[in-house]
């Protein structure tokens, strides 16, 4: 196999900017882009390749065909023909939703086979005094949370951070957050497009309508557990791999680089989302037939690198920043 690029689904949100269009370097009539789908298996919007031999076909059709190459075989015997992670790029010109996402088992209970979502964010830029919510900062009730939504001091007890380019938050299913106006970011997740929207200041959809709001669904979803900081800390380490976040379902690492640097694959039983949030170069695929693939990578772009990959070079053209994204 060789690694695949897909078309990106655009979505207008009623928040969106005009950001993402530029950054991918894409042309597009549409407008209030809030996100961008690079990678995705959820129905209706199932990505598509759109170059090389398997252009115009589906990712769920590849992965019924290839299977353990693809994807990897633990990832295959546990996930099937679903792909597990969805990639995206959000542009928030405006606040989001105060959200939530339910955990599997309470997502199955809604439908079976339903998944949860779990997800994470790396800010790939932030407009000064631009801000996000993430977690409470104070223990409360289910009952005095209902309250909090019921007269709008919701936001009072959430976890507000300024933001900067870097920044890594872990979202486990069940925390309370919201991105803020001014703040794009990467976001890797379970596939899944389950959201409780807790609180929405009061705004109306882009078809002139209030937002629909989930406040009782999200009072069982909520994980009321307070932590003293929800931000990532980790340590960046230039022209070598950083990990950011681990957890069952997925593993983001980090390369900012200015030199040739390869991600031995040998030991992994998983495909490799490669995101690229700077910069440009070359992505260079060693197959464990032997063969060799070279492709482009500029900021914006994602790649899918099959799990029959043994090694993946990056050969930036200048200083260039990727996030990759397995499942271990």
């Amino acid at each position: 196999m060789y690694p695949l690029k897909f078309k990106p689904y655009l979505c207008s949100k009623v928040w969106g900017g005009e950001k993402i269009a530029a950054f991918k370097g894409v042309y597009t009539t549409r407008n209030r882009i809030g996100e961008s789908w690079e990678i995705s298996a959820v129905e209706g919007h199932v990505s598509v390749v759109s170059d090389g031999p398997f252009a115009g076909r589906t990712l769920t059709d590849l992965i019924k065909e290839y299977g353990v190459a693809l994807v990897g075989r633990k990832v295959f015997e546990k996930s099937g023909t679903e792909f597990p992670l969805l990639i995206k790029f959000i542009d928030a010109k405006d606040n989001l939703s105060v959200q939530v996402h339910p955990d599997d088992v309470m997502a199955a209970r809604i439908a079976p086979g339903l998944k949860g979502k779990t997800e994470m964010w790396y800010v790939v830029g932030a407009d000064k005094g631009a801000r996000l919510l993430s977690g409470l900062t104070q223990e409360i009730t289910p009952e005095e949370y209902e309250e909090k939504v019921g007269d709008n001091t919701i936001t009072d007890v959430l976890a507000s951070y300024d933001v900067h380019p870097g920044d890594v938050f872990f979202l486990p299913a069940g925390r309370i957050h919201a991105i803020g106006a001014g703040v794009f970011v990467a976001e890797i997740q379970q596939t899944s497009d389950i959201t409780y929207r807790i609180y929405d200041y009061g705004r109306l959809g882009l078809d002139g309508k209030p937002r629909e709001l989930h406040v009782e669904q999200a009072k069982e979803a909520i994980d009321y557990t307070v932590h003293p900081d929800y931000r990532t800390a980790y340590s960046k380490v230039k022209n070598a791999e950083t990990t950011l976040a681990s957890c069952k379902y997925f593993t983001t690492t980090l390369f900012d680089i200015d030199k040739p640097v390869s991600k031995n694959l040998s030991a992994l039983d998983s495909f490799v989302v490669v995101i690229c949030v700077g910069g440009k170069g070359e992505l260079i695929d060693n197959e464990g037939d032997g063969s060799v693939h070279r492709i482009t990578l500029h900021q914006g772009e994602t790649v899918l690198v099959p799990a029959s990959s043994s090694t993946i070079e990056f050969h930036p053209d200048g200083p260039m920043t990727c996030l990759t994204s397995f499942v271990e």
